[in-house]
């Protein structure tokens, strides 16, 4: 809760934006002068769209579900097979495994696919497996056929059993973040619907100070995002509003750097309704209303009240965007000419793939000497896209 303490009649000057019969708005990190707002102590009703659901929150919620579910469905039935193969494999020698192809994207995240034929039994099978894991690994992956001993209809690649418990830890932490957010969209969604329902009923009103952590003009709309996190009694929720062409809330402060504004708590319930400076949100007689209003009233009628204002974006010079693009360029140009150096002179493997197809896009002159340094470290494998031969297996150089 908070209290009015040492209130005040003295006028104190306008150019210090404090208002005139102040009272200082005692709350949990420190103090704001504002003024006493005087309401009935009857119950009071509030206007049926104080509280707004945001516009996201009816398609992130059932994209992130669908995602959930697309992952689940994609990744957990490789998952499980594997899992099944893992309680008693066997590996087969004589097993092919054809078409196979690993790709790393964002750096870290692999997905293996490959077609899987093999005898077992006196019995042929063909199958698909796709497995996907985090892994930093560079160059090519060696892999094998491995089946359940129990039910041999089950297969893998060795190397889906060795990022097991990685596939797993992988798919779990997916699904239990977009799980989670979709799941906390709607409980945030209906928290919301609860209280516009709770807000139809009349109720005591009890004012407190939350903070505006955002704001957006849009269409004659204003936008307006605030958290109950600067009251004694702060549940750290935050709400969100919208106020129509020439409404505006009821700004009595800052504090963190941020506009303060005016609040009430309905009664009981979970999210508290952000005031406009004329309190039209709340069912008020004109003269209970202009009682409300008269500590707000300005000392100097020329002074406009405060509100929020957007601080103008700054913008780039043309001489600076230049400067940046062609500073990008030239960043991305000195990385890939330094990772293709470390790849000719360095790597373990020359089957590395961005470094194979970096040194195929170098100039001749370059490419050239790049297959020859390659080519006195692993002159003895077959060549690499970019230094092979047309008989796509001897070096050119």
């Amino acid at each position: 809760m908070y209290q009015y303490d040492h209130c005040t009649e003295a006028i104190i000057p306008i150019r210090s934006n404090i208002f005139p019969a102040r009272c200082q708005l005692v709350y949990s990190k420190g103090v704001i002068l504002v003024p006493a707002l005087v309401l009935p102590s009857r119950p009071l009703s509030l206007a049926p769209d104080v509280i707004s659901t945001p516009r996201a929150y009816f398609w992130a919620a059932p994209f992130m579900l669908a995602l959930t579910v697309l992952m689940l469905v994609w990744e957990a039935p490789g998952v499980i097979r594997d899992f099944q193969i893992s309680q008693n494999p066997l590996a087969l020698d004589d097993g092919d495994v054809q078409n196979g192809r690993c790709t790393t994207r964002k750096l870290f995240f692999t997905d293996c696919s490959a077609r899987l034929v093999y005898s077992y039994g006196g019995r042929n099978y063909d199958t698909e497996v796709e497995v996907m894991f985090v892994d930093f690994h560079t160059g090519d992956y060696e892999t094998g056929v491995v089946i359940s001993a129990d039910h041999p209809e089950l297969a893998t690649i060795s190397l889906g059993l060795d990022k097991l418990w990685n596939r797993i830890i992988t798919l779990s932490i997916f699904a239990l973040l977009l799980g989670g957010m979709s799941l906390g969209t709607l409980f945030q969604a209906v928290r919301i619907w609860r209280v516009k329902r709770h807000l139809r009923q009349p109720a005591l009103l009890n004012a407190i100070p939350v903070e505006i952590t955002a704001f957006d003009r849009k269409r004659n709309i204003l936008s307006v995002t605030y958290n109950d996190k600067i009251a004694n009694d702060r549940t750290g929720r935050s709400a969100y509003t919208r106020m129509k062409k020439g409404e505006e809330p009821l700004i009595v402060g800052e504090a963190n750097g941020k506009a303060v504004g005016l609040a009430v708590r309905h009664g009981k319930t979970a999210l508290p309704v952000l005031l406009d400076d004329r309190l039209q949100r709340v069912g008020l007689t004109e003269a209970e209303r202009n009682l409300a209003l008269a500590p707000f009233a300005r000392s100097d009628a020329d002074q406009a009240a405060p509100m929020l204002i957007e601080h103008p974006r700054k913008t780039m010079s043309i001489g600076g965007r230049l400067r940046l693009f062609f500073g990008t360029l030239l960043l991305i140009f000195g990385g890939l000419v330094g990772f293709w150096l470390w790849y000719v002179t360095s790597a373990s493997t020359p089957f590395q793939s961005p470094g194979m197809d970096i040194n195929n896009l170098m100039p001749a002159p370059l490419n050239k000497w790049g297959c020859m340094q390659l080519r006195k470290r692993f002159g003895q494998d077959r060549a690499p896209f970019g230094c092979v031969a047309d008989d796509f297996t001897s070096w050119k150089y």
